[in-house]
C-alpha cells in the first residue's frame, strides 16, 4: 500500500515491543537500513479482559503493561538516537479515550493508557529544546482487532461492541497521524482527541436498531 501511495521504498521488520533484545535489534536494523528516523508511531498494544478487579488475571494486566506503557518506553528509548541528531522529526503515541476516562471493567487497561499519556508529556518536556516534537493521538471506540483480543475471540461479543454504530476505522486514525506528522516542525500537535459521531463518552453511545 505504501508503494501504491507513491513511497519510493517500504520495509518491514518485526519486533516485539515487550522484548528489550528486539527492539534493540530492531533499533540497529532500522540504522543500518535508513540511517535515521524521522517519524515514530508507538502502536503496538491492546486490552485484555474486561472482568473487574477482584476477578482479574496477572497475565493479562502484565502483558497490558508491557505493551501499552513499557514498550513505548523501550522502543522511544531505542530510537531517540536516530532522532536526535535530525530536529523536525515527530514522536506520536497512540493512547486512547480510556486514558482520560475511566469504566468499568477496564481499570488495568485505562491505567497502562493513562501511563501511555504521562509518558507522552513526560517526553514532551525531556526532549524541549531538541527540535523534536511529541504528542498522542487519542481514539475512541475504533473497529479493528482491538474487540476480539480483549475478548479472547469472542467474533459474536466483539461484533456486539459495534453494533448499530459506525465506529472509527483504522483509516480515520492513520489520516489523524499522517495529518499530525505532516505538520510544519515549529507545529507540534500535543494531543488529538478522536471519537465517531455516535460516541459522546466511552459509556454514552447512541446505537441505532438494526
Amino acid at each position: 500500500e505504501c508503494l501504491e501511495r507513491g513511497a519510493a521504498s517500504a520495509h518491514i521488520h518485526k519486533m516485539d515491543v515487550t522484548r528489550t533484545a528486539s527492539v534493540n535489534a530492531f533499533a540497529d536494523w532500522a540504522k543500518a537500513t535508513a540511517g535515521r528516523v524521522d517519524v515514530l508511531v508507538n502502536n503496538a498494544g491492546g486490552a485484555h479482559g474486561v472482568e473487574h478487579v477482584e476477578d482479574g488475571r496477572d497475565d493479562d494486566w502484565e502483558a497490558m503493561f508491557q505493551s501499552n506503557a513499557l514498550g513505548i518506553l523501550r522502543v522511544t528509548r531505542a530510537v531517540l538516537p536516530l532522532m536526535k541528531p535530525h530536529p523536525g522529526g515527530i514522536i506520536l503515541n497512540i493512547g486512547s479515550i480510556a486514558g482520560r476516562v475511566a469504566y468499568e471493567g477496564g481499570s488495568a487497561y485505562c491505567a497502562s493508557k493513562a501511563a501511555e499519556r504521562s509518558i507522552t508529556k513526560s517526553l514532551r518536556l525531556e526532549l524541549n529544546g531538541t527540535g523534536l516534537r511529541v504528542g498522542t493521538i487519542d481514539p475512541g471506540m475504533a473497529e479493528t482487532e482491538f474487540s476480539v483480543v480483549r475478548l479472547k475471540g469472542d467474533r459474536a461479543k466483539a461484533d456486539a461492541v459495534y453494533r448499530g454504530v459506525e465506529p472509527l476505522s483504522a483509516g480515520d486514525v492513520a489520516e489523524a497521524i499522517v495529518w499530525a506528522a505532516n505538520r510544519p516542525a515549529h507545529v507540534c500537535i500535543d494531543e488529538i482527541l478522536m471519537m465517531c459521531t455516535a460516541q459522546a463518552a466511552p459509556y454514552k453511545v447512541h446505537r441505532v436498531e438494526e
